[in-house]
Parts: structure tokens; C-alpha cells; sequence
């Protein structure tokens, strides 16, 4: 039977110690589903990085293949609306915490989870964009339900060095909108700058503790981050603004207040990539293959092979990877 690379996460069960090797598996060690998959592009994600890591408990299965994406061509097929040759994707559904994921040459997952790719993107690009675009269409969606338009004011954006925030700055200053970006790097405001970013706000400005209600400043913004920086920047949204919460990077607590919410009515979208149902997909793919630029897309991507994927994992954790970050698998 032939044998693929694949990257498994183990757990000494005495010490509790995660480790991370690249090994040889083949399709006997896939876990149940009717769709296999030769997987070709994986991508590095916040959550890849702390399954990998094990700096916290992503992975809830040992031994698993991590990775939280991927995209490639069916192989075999049990499923109805999916046959040989297809090109596919996915995103999520515990691909990666739960049932093994995409830093492997083959996946076997339910068909319910697979998306097949929009005409005219490759997997490489699909993996450019990744959980990290696809979350970051879904916050701009979101806001956009909410009423936000360029014309009710500034977006604010935090994490924006990273892969979430680099693309919706992009995905925001296509659609017009007059965009801030937060970073704790300074040096990156020049590649912000060039995505669309109109200003550049210091980290620290918004680390310190929240008031119940600061200077109203923004329509609107997309957090990564949560915790305290979420709590700054609620206090500053204005009347009736919309805050897109997509990520913890800076932590899970919100030493908030009720003000923004009982006092400006501002709105608090929670933003989930994981299981969102299949029609939130089809939209948030349907736009960004309308609002991405794919050269820029492609400015904002470098490539890895799955060997290196821990040395990236340690490095997206530590903030020193910037935009995206595709992993070659097969």
C-alpha cells in the first residue's frame, strides 16, 4: 500500500509532554469518512500553531494529523455530489483538533465538510486565503449586515500584521472603506500601508485598562485579538457600530462594560469559522473571490514545506510571521 508524509502529534500519556515528528502513514491509519482526498495545499494558522505547539489543548485526540485546512483533488468517493478529479477544499469542522487534518498526502473527512473549490482558484490560492481569509470575509460580512458602509466611518482592524487582519484590510479598502490598522510591530507599516491601511495605530495604545466609554473613533472593526484590546476597542466604537470578534490571540477574557452595548447600542458579532454552515461558506467564497486581489493575495503569501511547519507553528505564536503562510504537502 503506498505510504504518504504526513506530520502526527503525539502525547506521552505519563507526562502529559506533546511531541511532533513527520512520519510515514497510509491509508489504514485514516480516520472514518466517504471522501479521500490527495491533499496538496495545507496553510499555517494562529490555531494550527498552538496545535502544534501544544501551548494549548487544540489537539483533543492523540495521535492526530493537525491542520486546520486544507485543499487538494478527491480521490475516492462514497458521496453523493462528489467523485474522482473533483477539486475540493475545507475549512474547520475539527479537522485537525478531532479527526486528522491537512499536514498529510491523503485525508479521508465527511462530505459534508468539503466545499468544492470556486472556478479559477487553485489550491495553493485557496490555501493562501485559508481559515484566516475565509474568517476575515466573514467578519467583513458581518459588519456590513450590521449596517456598517463606508460611508458610517472608519474600520478598525487588530492583529494586523497577521493573516487574518492583512486580509481584511484588503478585503475592507477594496470595498471602499477607510481603514486603521493595529499592530505591535512598527516596522510592518509600510506593508500595511500597501494593503490599504490608511493609519497605523501602536498596540499599546489599546493594552492598557478600558474605560466603560472612551472618544468614539470607529464605525466599525475586526478583532483578532480579544481580551483587553477588544475591550479598548469597544469602548471607542461609535453610535450604533458593529465589533466582527474572531479571535483570542491576545487571550479569552473581556474586562469589558455594558456601556458600548446599553448606552451607544453598539453590536458584539461573534465569528465562528468552525462550523458555519455551508451557505455562510458559499458567500464568504463567492466574495472573496469578487473583493481579493490575487496578486496581492500572492504578495502577502510565502510557501513552506511540511517539515518546516513547527518551526512556523513557534513562529505565528511568537508574532513573527506576517500575512499568510501556505504549507507544500503533496
Amino acid at each position: 500500500m503506498t505510504s504518504f508524509r504526513a506530520l502526527l502529534v503525539s502525547r506521552d500519556e505519563a507526562t502529559k509532554a506533546q511531541s511532533v515528528a513527520l512520519t510515514e502513514l497510509t491509508e489504514t491509519d485514516l480516520m472514518e469518512g466517504d471522501v479521500t482526498v490527495a491533499v496538496e495545499w495545507s496553510t499555517v494558522n494562529y490555531k494550527d500553531g498552538l496545535a502544534v505547539t501544544g501551548k494549548s489543548p487544540v489537539v483533543r485526540r492523540f495521535p492526530l494529523v493537525p491542520g486546520i485546512d486544507f485543499a487538494g483533488t478527491v480521490v475516492a468517493s462514497a458521496a453523493a455530489g462528489f467523485a474522482p478529479g473533483d477539486k475540493v477544499l475545507l475549512n474547520g469542522w475539527g479537522v485537525g483538533e478531532t479527526h486528522f487534518g491537512g499536514y498529510a498526502g491523503l485525508a479521508r473527512v465527511k462530505a459534508d465538510w468539503l466545499l468544492h473549490r470556486p472556478e479559477g482558484l487553485d489550491a495553493r490560492s485557496a490555501m493562501a486565503i485559508g481559515t484566516a481569509g475565509y474568517t476575515a470575509m466573514l467578519s467583513v460580512l458581518a459588519i456590513e449586515a450590521a449596517g456598517v458602509t463606508p460611508a458610517s466611518g472608519p474600520v478598525v482592524v487588530t492583529g494586523a500584521a497577521g493573516g487574518v487582519g492583512s486580509t481584511a484590510i484588503a478585503l475592507l479598502s477594496k470595498r471602499g472603506f477607510t481603514v486603521a490598522a493595529v499592530t505591535g510591530r512598527p516596522e510592518e507599516a509600510d506593508y500595511l500601508k500597501g494593503l490599504g491601511a490608511a493609519e497605523i495605530i501602536a498596540r499599546a495604545e489599546l493594552s492598557g485598562p478600558a474605560k466603560p466609554l472612551a472618544r468614539e473613533r470607529w464605525a466599525a472593526a475586526i478583532d483578532s485579538v480579544g481580551s483587553t484590546t477588544l475591550a479598548n476597542v469597544l469602548s471607542q466604537i461609535r453610535y450604533g457600530g458593529a465589533v466582527a470578534a474572531c479571535g483570542l490571540a491576545g487571550g479569552m477574557d473581556l474586562p469589558a462594560s455594558v456601556a458600548p452595548f446599553i448606552l451607544r447600542g453598539v453590536s458584539l458579532l461573534g465569528i465562528d469559522s468552525v462550523m458555519a454552515p455551508k451557505a455562510k461558506r458559499l458567500a464568504a467564497y463567492a466574495r472573496l473571490t469578487e473583493d481579493l486581489d490575487r496578486r496581492q493575495l500572492d504578495g502577502i503569501t510565502r510557501e513552506i514545506d511540511l517539515a518546516k511547519v513547527p518551526e512556523a507553528a513557534e513562529a505565528i505564536l511568537a508574532g513573527r510571521l506576517r500575512g499568510r503562510t501556505v504549507v507544500k504537502v503533496g
